[in-house]
């Protein structure tokens, strides 16, 4: 079986790596996210049509009626509308919405009209955040028990480069940010880590084996010895977001934009990063061999 030189490549990868992330840092600094009501406070109005309308002609309805920072997506079934208003709530502000909507000539019943305010979106920020950094670190502490400290360092570098690539995406091009993207990129944590620990195990059960030195070459092995169960694990798992994102509906829609995002990029980074670092930490076989406790009691005469 051809064996593919993914450690020659190393370099490229390398380059396609720093410049997504600093076109991350970037858009983050300059843009930051598009946050959702989830975070910022809002109301949310959810209204039943007797059959399904455009929601680009209900979003120029909207727009038309002075509505501004407006984000329309069906509810469920296609005659399900829910309406998201960055706005501040008022007990009529449902029925405006249904007679901006009823110039239109459609049939529509208003469910209901809900606020969420600034403070708890900023409860749900903080909360979302601390959440986040829980799982990495929790992430942290199991990689240092279950490797030696470089496979650690290179697999928690990886792990934030996925993380900081989904993340920056959604800032460059301004996806709105809510709770369901942020469950998706504590999905693609695990994800990517599990991706990392095999290609990790391989590694080091080969070096392990091999009498070989050169751990570029022990490297390309154990890639590629994984590739096929990564490949149909990467590939089965994108056909199942690919048709949530055509066929899933608008709530969501962005919750599988992150998902797929981050497949791409674990994947990528368990290929490359995440081994091509340890050649940069300069991996030895010495490494993974445990240290003899010396016998420091002296013989007597």
């Amino acid at each position: 079986m051809r064996q593919l030189d993914f450690m020659g490549k190393r370099r490229l990868a390398f380059i396609v790596s720093i410049v997504l992330t600093i076109v991350s840092i970037a858009a983050l600094a300059l843009f930051n996210l598009n946050l959702g009501l989830d975070f910022t406070g809002g109301t949310v109005v959810e209204l039943h049509y007797a059959t399904a309308p455009s929601l680009d002609d209900v979003r120029a309805l909207l727009a038309n009626q002075g509505f501004e920072n407006v984000s329309v997506q069906t509810f469920g079934a296609a005659n399900e509308i829910l309406v998201r208003l960055q706005e501040t709530f008022s007990n009529d502000v449902g029925n405006q919405v249904v007679s901006a909507l009823n110039s239109g000539g459609a049939s529509i019943d208003l469910v209901r009209a809900e606020f969420v305010g600034a403070q708890v979106g900023d409860q749900l920020r903080d909360q979302s955040g601390l959440g986040m950094i829980v799982a990495l670190a929790g992430v942290a502490i199991y990689v240092a028990f279950r490797f030696q400290y470089k496979f650690a360092i290179c697999a928690l570098i990886s792990l934030g480069h996925d993380v900081l690539i989904v993340v920056g995406l959604f800032a460059l091009f301004q996806w709105e940010f809510d709770l369901t993207v942020l469950a998706g990129i504590m999905a693609v944590i695990g994800y990517s880590l599990n991706d990392t620990i095999i290609v990790y195990d391989r590694i080091r059960e080969n070096i392990r084996l091999s009498q070989s030195n050169d751990m570029a070459e022990i490297f390309n092995g154990a890639i590629n010895q994984t590739l096929a169960r990564t490949l149909a694990t990467s590939g089965t798992t994108l056909l199942v977001l690919f048709a949530l994102f055509f066929l899933g509906g608008d709530m969501i829609h962005n919750f599988s934009i992150s998902l797929i995002l981050g497949i791409v990029a674990g994947t990528f980074s368990s290929v490359y990063v995440a081994a091509a670092l340890l050649i940069v930490f300069k991996l030895e076989r010495q490494d993974l061999i445990p240290v003899k406790k010396e016998n420091v009691e002296e013989e007597l005469p």
